[in-house]
């Protein structure tokens, strides 16, 4: 048996999944204005240089202090409710192309990111894949704690991809799998068809090395995901870095004249 695993967020799709829903996190009341003003600038970070090893453990433990105290089953609410809005537009044909082609291979599918359940596991769904592995979050009595049960990340990522492997009888040198980071290289190692997807610098240059296939997701799907392919084509960095300046300037108007709305 074969599988393809794929990294989320800037593999299939172009932002940062969790970034995504700051907004509704906001209009709920569990962000801050503050909080979603650097959340805008994170996202425009992350778009166009990605995520390192130093800046995931950053966003890691102020995620952990952020959302202590939350309700899980409130957060798995707003999700559920803003997914097709929020994530449908910004997934890349290139990965819906790649998932019909392993399905007629008859490949098992699965998505492998540190992103937390509550956002993979309804993403999942929407993609139709067979499965996916997260980040899970400790919960008590239905609230966050603030630690992490499992941190799918790095070579945890590898970790899990083996257990899987051995449980369904995969043979790993002949699965795939897809990322666009260096903290991926454990993940893309573990298989015998490594590919670097929209890679940062550092796994360009180990892919190059390694001579593993390197790939440039560019279009992102039309609402209905039966349409495969844009016809609009934009480069990646470009696209990514307009879109996530206008979303901060557009942001930044919003709370103005929120606060002005308030004040009056």
């Amino acid at each position: 048996m074969q599988a393809a695993f794929f990294d989320l967020d800037k593999t299939v799709i172009a932002k940062s999944s969790m970034l995504v829903f700051s907004h509704s996190f906001f209009k709920d009341g569990l962000l801050s204005r503050a909080t979603l003003i650097r959340a805008a600038y994170g996202q425009l970070a992350f778009m166009l240089v990605g995520a390192d090893e130093a800046k995931m453990e950053k966003a890691r433990r102020t995620a952990l202090k952020l959302t202590e105290g939350w309700e899980q089953a409130r957060v798995r609410r707003l999700v559920t409710e803003t997914m097709e809005e929020a994530i449908r537009p910004i997934i890349f044909s290139e990965a819906l192309e790649l998932f019909a082609e392993h399905r007629r291979a008859g490949r098992r599918i699965y998505i492998i990111s540190s992103a937390p359940e509550e956002v993979v596991e309804p993403l999942s769904r929407m993609l139709k894949v067979d499965d996916y592995i997260a980040t899970r979050s400790r919960v008590v009595d239905g609230r966050y704690v603030g630690e992490l049960d499992f941190y799918c990340y790095g070579e945890n990522k590898a970790v899990a991809i083996r257990e899987l492997a051995e449980w369904r009888g995969f043979e790993l040198d002949e699965c795939y799998a897809y990322s666009d980071s260096i903290t991926d290289v454990p993940m893309l190692d573990a298989v015998g068809n490594p590919c670097a997807v929209n890679p940062d610098r550092e796994l360009e240059k180990v892919s190059e090395e390694r001579g593993w296939e390197i790939r440039k997701f560019t279009e992102t799907a039309p609402l209905d995901p039966r349409h495969y392919l844009s016809e609009n084509k934009h480069g990646i960095a470009i696209a990514a870095g307009v879109a996530a300046i206008a979303l901060a300037v557009i942001l930044r108007r919003y709370l103005s004249d929120t606060a002005e709305s308030d004040a009056a």
